[in-house]
């Protein structure tokens, strides 16, 4: 009986050494030769699932996008009473998240980030989310300001700009050391105060 491969769990353990390595010596030192070895796998293994080193980063990157956006979903899943309000802060404060997993994630896309230079296909990685998202957030924003009473501001999608790319930055500097967890969840508060409050 011919083995069954587990191509997605293969891939999943390339882009695991892929992370690990950008963690020790940054993404510019990360061969195929030495995902093979982190991995403990042959290159002819490595180059069977990835043709060439752009395409694991590219996969790579993806997939820490997907994690990050996992984070943010169990964020909200996890909001006692789900008001427009707790889930807008939950939604930002994903992204400033105090475990090993969450600096990881974001060390990594800040990495990649700065192959955005030769590498058209890397600019979006630490930019605020689609339309989609903007539009989400702005209807939290919304609902929130109603709750406490406020009316529509007329510019809840920039707002919502706003709150993503402050929150990215936030998460580069938790990622990076320059602040604690706490200080940037404090900060995001206090913006998300000034934006849901009356006036």
């Amino acid at each position: 009986m011919p083995k069954i491969v587990d191509v997605e769990e293969r891939r999943r353990r390339l882009v695991e050494a892929v992370w690990e390595l950008t963690m020790r010596g940054g993404i510019e030192k990360v061969t195929l030769r030495k995902v093979a070895d982190e991995a403990g796998v042959s290159m002819g293994h490595v180059q069977h699932y990835y043709s060439s080193m752009q395409a694991l980063i590219r996969d790579a990157l993806d997939r820490a996008v997907q994690a990050v956006n996992t984070n943010v979903e169990n964020a909200i899943g996890a909001v006692g009473e789900p008001t427009p309000e707790a889930v807008l802060r939950a939604c930002l404060h994903a992204l400033v998240g105090s475990d090993e997993e969450s600096t990881r994630l974001m060390r990594f896309c800040l990495a990649v980030a700065g192959r955005a230079v030769s590498d058209p296909a890397m600019t979006n990685v630490l930019a605020p989310g689609g339309d989609e998202l903007l539009s989400f957030t702005a209807g939290l924003i919304t609902a929130a300001r109603q709750e406490r009473g406020a009316g529509p501001r007329g510019e809840e999608l920039m707002d919502a700009d706003i709150c993503w790319s402050l929150a990215t930055s936030l998460g580069v500097d938790v990622a990076l050391g320059y602040r604690s967890p706490d200080a940037a969840r404090r900060l995001l508060d206090h913006h998300i105060d000034g934006l849901v409050n009356n006036g």
